[in-house]
């Protein structure tokens, strides 16, 4: 897990700063707005949407954009898409386990997409169930370091329900059951501590390490997911060591 996290919080550091950035603003957009219709469009009052609110603020996604996207959501502005979320399983080359979530309001297009993303890049379709139990749904809180310890982020979220606090190099990640993630949320805003993300996720119960040339086949099967627009999250059950990831950014 910390590999695929390091590699993954990295990535979208530069998502930021390059083509990629317009896609990460859509699905942003698309959180909020899926959040908001899901419980309601008042971010105080229903704690995904503020989360997904949060994390596009933070991601420089323009105010006026997430506005829009929140009152689309909530019904209080016309144009609201019929999003329908849709979980594929699937192997990536050295059988490595993929979980894809897709946000779509064309089931087809993302079948399409996402079998055409696999079977280019070495992988393929699995059948439902077949992956998916070698994950758990998990809250997990990415905090920037700074000047913060391991110690302070674990004595403000251990009473809230955290499991595990994990260094990522830049960032800590806080891992909860998924039932905990807005107690553990609110556990480090009451200590004044800022976090990066706060959301659901799949945690792999056991992972598969990869060596470079493993590491480089699925990060390009990863990103060839990601690069479409109706493909939301990828989780997937491999680990990176800090020697492989710095030959793969090399």
């Amino acid at each position: 897990m910390s590999g695929h996290s390091k590699w993954a919080t990295t990535k979208h550091k530069k998502a930021a700063l390059d083509s990629k950035r317009g896609k990460l603003f859509a699905k942003l957009i698309k959180n909020i707005e899926v959040a908001a219709r899901t419980g309601g469009p008042d971010p105080d009052g229903n704690p995904t949407l503020f989360d997904a609110i949060t994390k596009a603020r933070k991601n420089s996604v323009p105010i006026d954009n997430i506005e829009r996207a929140r009152k689309r959501g909530g019904g209080l502005e016309a144009g609201g898409a019929d999003w329908q979320t849709i979980m594929y399983e699937g192997y990536a080359p050295g059988g490595v386990a993929v979980l894809i979530e897709c946000l779509t309001d064309n089931r087809n297009r993302a079948a399409s997409e996402v079998r055409v993303a696999l079977t280019r890049n070495g992988g393929s379709l699995a059948d439902p169930g077949s992956v998916s139990y070698m994950f758990n749904r998990k809250g997990v809180v990415i905090v920037p370091k700074g000047s913060l310890t391991e110690d302070d982020v674990l004595m403000a979220v251990l009473d809230a329900g955290a499991e595990e606090v994990n260094d990522l190099g830049e960032n800590f990640e806080v891992i909860s059951e998924a039932s905990d993630l807005i107690p553990v949320r609110k556990a480090l805003q009451d200590a004044g501590i800022d976090y990066e993300s706060a959301e659901m996720s799949f945690v792999p119960t056991l992972n598969v390490p990869l060596d470079e040339d493993g590491a480089r086949k699925i990060f390009k099967l990863i990103d060839a997911l990601e690069d479409s627009d109706d493909v939301q999250n990828v989780w997937a059950n491999f680990d990176v060591s800090d020697e492989v990831m710095e030959k793969v950014e090399a």
